[in-house]
């Protein structure tokens, strides 16, 4: 499957990162993924490009940055389906032990602060991995 591609404007260059805007364009309504892209959310988006040859980049250069499809798919199972499936596992857990709806469903909601926490401190390993990258 090809990479999913946007073009942008380079906004600013600061070390080996790259801020690039990404004006969304009709082509993302038309996207098999765009319900996965974050660049598909919104009409403008402000992306950060890790790339060793920053320095070549000036702000006001069109680029076009890129990324994988399978990354969006990841992503949506860390936001949504990891955070579903403990919701509701602890929700039969706490129902089964407690007996109380109420009880239940705070513990259940509140079992998701640890898993957000986690998501939160692992931050810089996985803008690694949920990166894009800017084409030559």
């Amino acid at each position: 499957m090809s990479r999913i591609s946007h073009e942008g404007v380079v906004e600013e260059v600061r070390g080996d990162s790259v801020r690039v805007r990404i004006v969304q364009t009709s082509a993302c309504a038309a996207c098999k993924v765009a319900g996965h892209c974050s660049a598909a959310e919104s009409k403008e988006k402000v992306v950060e490009v890790v790339d060793d040859r920053a320095a070549a980049y000036a702000p006001g250069d069109s680029v076009v940055v890129s990324i994988e499809p399978s990354t969006g798919r990841r992503a949506v199972i860390l936001a949504f389906v990891v955070p579903f499936l403990i919701l509701v596992a602890v929700l039969v857990v706490a129902l089964w032990v407690t007996g109380d709806e109420g009880v239940a469903a705070i513990v259940a909601l509140a079992s998701l602060v640890p898993y957000y926490l986690l998501l939160h401190g692992m931050e810089r390993r996985l803008a690694r991995k949920f990166s894009f990258v800017i084409n030559q």
